[in-house]
């Protein structure tokens, strides 16, 4: 079993930035792809981003390239989405996702509130 932790949403204005942290535990995430969705209400759960195992692939759904960027240290056993140049409509609970193909893991957060004013 994988446990992650979401925390680093807030409350920030249009332009500003923020930066969420996925601390798991339980296992290493260095098997793990790890990636960062969210969900807005009255809306279903989409992809935001995307890393490989070691680090060196990354994906991001086009609403955010450019300003959002993922990263991880597997040895701290944490991911990270750094959020830049927030609009409006990046306002969601995010969560992280740890996934495992060769064992058919997927664990999920309890997810992080960001809420973007103008």
């Amino acid at each position: 079993q994988v446990q992650l932790v979401e925390s680093g949403g807030g409350l920030v204005q249009v332009g500003g930035s923020l930066r969420l942290s996925c601390a798991a535990s339980g296992r290493s995430l260095s098997n793990y792809a790890m990636g960062w969705f969210r969900q807005a209400p009255g809306k279903e759960r989409e992809f935001v981003a995307a890393i490989n195992r070691s680090g060196t692939s990354t994906y991001y759904a086009d609403s955010v390239k450019g300003r959002f960027t993922i990263s991880r240290d597997n040895a701290k056993n944490t991911v990270y989405l750094q959020m830049n140049s927030l609009k409006p409509e990046d306002t969601a609970v995010y969560y992280c996702n740890a996934e495992r193909v060769l064992t058919h893991s997927n664990y999920w957060g309890q997810g992080t509130q960001v809420t973007v004013s103008s």
